[in-house]
């Protein structure tokens, strides 16, 4: 029985990420599943030995197609499992052709055929002698090859077997795009509309995930509570279009410093913003957190032009940050609710938030039992 190939979920999720970043496809479209159904149709309407369905990298996408890579990410056939992943320059072969020009392509006999590559038959142990490919369009843009190997019992693929490819290349953009426009609704749903972190509803699901995987694994976590000191200013000086503006730079900030895949950040409202830190050590989130309260504290907001007839403020020397910071260690044997697990770790972040900015501000504060105590007798 012919066996179809695709990449996992987590690498397919990838070659979606063509307009803005996100998470999981996994409430919306099986992805995997899908692409190897269509390689499996276009099998049965034009039947081949193997075929493929590549896509450009978009994380490391040009403007010049032909400086671009495209990767196997659907295949069935012979060895068709040991192509998933590879990367294929888009200067070689039929289908860095299609890719670079847009238009499909018929070879009757490969050897003839002056775009043949013959690097992938030798790496595979595998002989093509016809081939089938057409381009893959995301609206205006070619982001893809789909292509058949070599004709069943013998044959030719024909032009026949081109037009057919066509629209199943076009079946293909439109699974795609449908998946994108998932993916985009998906997201919106859990960001934050100013800062593009995520929002206060999204945090509290991933912090229930974080525990319950937590509880499963033993492993520790790390929640980061993080108040803007003194933004208030910022608005009384400058309007609260400044203040918005601000909040967006400190967004920008918090996501180029926090590049762990697996941890959340978010909006917490106004200028409080929260972390969740899976499988962390307490000195992993202690280090990130004053990385974090450098750079806040370093950093000159509203450096450039930010709204209509709205000048640099050159804003130094304002803000900092508190964060307060809680540990969590799983008891397996807990008989608590991950409800009261939850509210109870982001209380602990809360309170000793609220102790840095007691004892001054623009530090960071680890709660624990003895600390919160001294704390409270001052």
């Amino acid at each position: 029985m012919m066996q179809f190939h695709s990449l996992e979920i987590p690498q397919l999720e990838r070659f979606l990420e063509r307009h803005k970043s996100g998470l999981s496809l996994q409430d919306n479209v099986e992805l995997d599943l899908v692409l190897r159904q269509i390689l499996q149709r276009a099998n049965e309407f034009v039947p081949a030995e193997s075929g493929s369905i590549l896509l450009d990298d978009p994380y490391r996408k040009v403007a010049s197609r032909k400086d671009n890579e495209l990767v196997f990410i659907a295949a069935f056939g012979e060895a068709s499992r040991e192509l998933i992943g590879k990367r294929l320059s888009a200067q070689h072969g039929i289908v860095g052709h299609v890719y670079q020009t847009g238009q499909p392509h018929l070879s009757v006999n490969v050897e003839l055929d002056e775009y043949f590559y013959k690097d992938i038959d030798e790496q595979l142990g595998h002989r093509s002698g016809s081939i089938v490919a057409v381009p893959i369009y995301l609206g205006k843009h070619v982001v893809g090859v789909l292509e058949l190997i070599n004709r069943h019992e013998g044959k030719t693929f024909t032009p026949r077997d081109m037009n057919l490819m066509e629209i199943f290349a076009g079946y293909t953009s439109f699974t795609l795009q449908n998946a994108l426009e998932a993916k985009r609704a998906h997201e919106l749903a859990k960001k934050d509309d100013l800062t593009g972190l995520y929002n206060d509803r999204w945090f509290h699901v991933r912090l229930t995930e974080t525990l319950e995987e937590s509880r499963k694994s033993g492993k520790e976590s790390v929640l980061l509570f993080m108040d803007l000191d003194r933004f208030k200013i910022v608005n009384d000086c400058h309007g609260h279009l400044a203040g918005s503006q601000v909040l967006r730079e400190v967004g920008f900030l918090l996501k180029r410093i926090v590049q762990r895949g697996d941890a959340t950040v978010a909006r917490y409202g106004g200028d409080e913003f929260v972390m969740i830190l899976p499988d962390t050590t307490l000195d992993e989130g202690l280090a990130l957190c004053e990385e974090i309260r450098q750079a806040i504290e370093a950093t000159s907001f509203l450096d450039r032009p930010w709204g209509f007839n709205m000048p640099p403020v050159h804003l130094r020397g304002v803000l900092s940050a508190s964060i307060g910071v809680a540990q969590h260690i799983p008891d397996r044997n807990s008989t608590a609710s991950l409800d009261h697990e939850k509210n109870e770790l982001l209380r602990r972040a809360d309170t000793a938030m609220y102790q840095a900015k007691a004892l001054g501000k623009n530090q960071v504060f680890v709660w624990n039992r003895a600390l919160a105590a001294n704390a409270a007798t001052r």
